[in-house]
């Protein structure tokens, strides 16, 4: 059965079948071929895939998202980054990477992010002397590091198929996000000084004031979110419903630049979103749940037994295979289907399962913007009527660049884990 099912997936994928058309035909075909089961165990199995209290963030997280970026309130975060940094030479590109960072931090979504700060940063770039490969590679890049900065929706969906706390996962997500803008920070500031491009006007004191005030509310979300499942007030999936309410507040009445009218079309495509994340989660659920039945989780770890993997090892097998499978697929798709084969190893290997998971997150975070299918170079051609061809000859430096942190996050835990020990004492 499980042969089959892998052959009916690929087959499904290679005639450009939607992810969860194929990940749910395939699971229904091979179910019925192979079992005596009834038919209805598989929209049971699909049901309970998406019924759990963890993924009730997602649907506010992403109306929170595209509440900011129509509601000014990321023009804010994009204008106070830029006084940060705008005076340094490469300042542009910096200043991409940071509100990038900043807008992660109150997004959780990567594709977002690539259209709220792509859609501003992209002309400026070109206007300042930016080569085009760069620029676009920027961009397409730039906004995958809101997959590990907190919230991040791909943790909340490993933290939902393996059991792993969503808040410690969160915490998590601080210190590997760092490290991975981080990267992408150092390679922006290297090419503008090999290149020779100029720095911007440095920004005064006044400068900064005016900027942070104008950003405060903006700047105000990451800190209710983080701050609130920090002190308890609130688990991460409250903390989502109070996001989009407080984004949703300040860009109607405070910032005023979002109307009802705007509002309700936001809501509606915040809706229809939300709608292809469950369906890929149900679908994927079902696909999980037959390998489990199959026993390719016994059989995977009895293989990886019988090569006396130690956890370094297991851990550069893990990103090979995430990062071929990032290729071709959705990050999140990708945590559904390996986290619950992987899980159980990692634990038998003795690796952190808040630590496997953000290695996961790192690794679906290359994946949006890794040809040939990373979401991101879809985003990123519509975005700035660019051809796909030109995106991927852009985004392979930052590829290279993204690997060094994705090795530095997987083989210094601590970086990871600092936070949520200190948090969580004595449980991670």
């Amino acid at each position: 059965m499980i042969i089959a099912l892998f052959i009916l997936l690929f087959l499904l994928l290679a005639v450009s079948a939607p992810i969860f058309v194929a990940l749910s035909f395939a699971s229904l075909l091979a179910f019925a071929l192979y079992t005596d089961m009834p038919l209805t165990v598989i929209a049971q199995r699909m049901f309970g895939g998406v019924d759990k209290f963890a993924l009730m963030s997602i649907p506010f997280f992403i109306l929170g998202a595209n509440v900011m970026k129509s509601g000014g309130i990321a023009r804010r975060i994009l204008n106070f980054a830029y006084v940060l940094v705008g005076g340094i030479r490469g300042g542009l590109a910096l200043t991409t990477e940071l509100a990038c960072m900043f807008f992660g931090a109150v997004s959780g979504s990567s594709p977002a992010t690539v259209v709220a700060i792509g859609s501003l940063m992209y002309p400026a770039l070109r206007d300042k002397q930016y080569d085009d490969k760069f620029s676009i590679g920027l961009i397409t890049s730039s906004g995958s590091v809101a997959l590990l900065i907190p919230p991040s929706i791909s943790a909340i969906v490993y933290g939902a198929v393996t059991g792993a706390s969503v808040g410690a996962l969160f915490m998590a997500g601080f210190g590997a996000g760092i490290i991975y803008g981080l990267a992408f920070l150092l390679y922006s500031y290297y090419y503008a000084v090999k290149h020779g491009v100029p720095a911007g006007e440095r920004s005064c004191l006044r400068d900064l004031w005016k900027a942070t005030r104008e950003a405060s509310w903006a700047l105000g979300i990451p800190v209710i979110i983080i701050g609130g499942i920090y002190s308890g007030i609130f688990t991460p999936t409250e903390a989502s419903g109070i996001a989009a309410a407080y984004a949703i507040l300040v860009s109607l009445f405070v910032y005023r630049e979002l109307t009802l009218k705007e509002l309700f079309r936001v809501s509606v495509q915040s809706a229809v979103s939300t709608a292809q994340v469950m369906i890929l989660l149900a679908a994927a659920s079902v696909f999980g749940w037959i390998l489990t039945v199959g026993q390719v989780p016994q059989q995977l770890s009895n293989l990886i037994t019988s090569y006396n993997l130690n956890a370094w090892q297991f851990l550069l097998a893990i990103n090979v295979i995430l990062l071929v499978a990032g290729m071709f697929i959705d990050g999140s798709s990708a945590i559904i289907i390996l986290a619950p084969l992987v899980y159980p190893i990692a634990v038998k290997l003795g690796i952190n399962p808040i630590h496997l998971g953000v290695v996961m997150v790192a690794n679906a975070s290359i994946g949006m913007f890794t040809p040939p299918f990373g979401l991101n170079l879809f985003v990123a051609s519509s975005t700035a009527q660019i051809p796909l061809n030109r995106i991927f000859a852009g985004v392979v430096p930052f590829v290279l660049v993204s690997i060094i942190a994705l090795i530095i996050i997987t083989y210094v835990p601590d970086i990871s884990l600092l936070l949520p020990r200190m948090v969580y004492k004595g449980m991670i």
